[in-house]
């Protein structure tokens, strides 16, 4: 049974660490949350580690870039795992092939750039593509477009017996008032069309072992029982959280505020009518972060 709590404060001293999702749970792609900012220095200042788990298709940098530049202090993480780089680390595995068509906006061109492996990575080269061996997906070309408009080039791709690497699980994202379409959507179209995608960010494991090694770097290896993550997407923070036998805290006032009846909190009916419907169950509920 899912416990709708108050304030993070009310269960935080049970974690050494939190898995805290961004988008919809810091900020709404503008701006950030101020209650849940001040709710992360909170655990911070307490001795917690916070990792930063994020399905952005953005390497590590460009994401600690986009926060300081959106005014989230920096006193209120400690460091960053995304999807961005753990599906880079596949691509320069060579996971999709050398010669690789790219589909996503101008802003994610940074995916390509070099990234420290051990042994040597194999050179990727962006083509046509009719000259392809796979495809790289950090997200439409236009995230407000119906997935449907790629259809053609997956049926190419299809026949050609590509793979597509998605370097962001996510179907959907609310930007301020506006929800956009992610670089899941079109994977999830290209996987019903007959295609194979390959994923990397939550739910999906190699995103949870990169997580780890981030929190390796910093000396801090919490047991699973004492992690904790936090996310308002049910099929990705949730259901990876499960899928982990990790914790989970479950911001029902993001993407699926709706569904839930949350104002301030949650409906305690529709939420279980909800996650009943889901068949994921949250260790814990809460509005908003706070």
């Amino acid at each position: 049974m899912t416990r709708i709590i108050e304030r993070l404060d009310e269960i935080s001293h049970q974690y050494d660490a939190l898995l805290v999702d961004l988008w919809g749970c810091v900020h709404n792609g503008l701006e950030p949350y101020p209650e849940a900012v001040a709710a992360l220095e909170r655990y911070r200042a307490s001795g917690g580690t916070i990792l930063l788990l994020t399905n952005s298709p953005r390497p590590r940098a460009g994401v600690t870039k986009q926060l300081i530049e959106m005014g989230v202090p920096e006193n209120a993480w400690h460091t960053i795992a995304t999807s961005g780089d753990s599906a880079r680390m596949a691509m320069f595995r060579g996971v999709v092939g050398q010669k690789v068509y790219f589909i996503g906006e101008d802003h994610d061109e940074r995916f390509f750039e070099p990234l420290k492996l051990m042994g040597d990575p194999v050179e990727i080269t962006r083509v046509p593509l009719d000259q392809a061996d796979g495809i790289v997906c950090t997200g439409p070309f236009d995230p407000m477009a119906d997935p449907s408009e790629n259809r053609a080039t997956f049926l190419y791709a299809k026949q050609k017996g590509m793979k597509l690497l998605c370097a962001n699980p996510d179907i959907v994202v609310d930007r301020g008032e506006r929800r956009e379409w992610c670089a899941g959507a079109l994977a999830q179209l290209y996987t019903e069309m007959g295609g194979e995608s390959l994923y990397f960010g939550k739910p999906h494991p190699p995103i949870y072992d990169l997580a780890r090694a981030r929190l390796a770097e910093l000396g801090k290896v919490p047991a699973t029982d004492r992690l904790l993550a936090i996310g308002d997407g049910i099929a990705t923070d949730i259901q990876g959280a499960q899928g982990e036998d990790i914790d989970s805290l479950f911001i029902t006032g993001g993407l699926a505020a709706a569904e839930t009846g949350t104002d301030r909190q949650p409906d305690p009916a529709k939420l279980d009518s909800f996650l009943s419907d889901k068949m994921v169950t949250p260790t814990y509920a809460i509005g908003k972060l706070r």
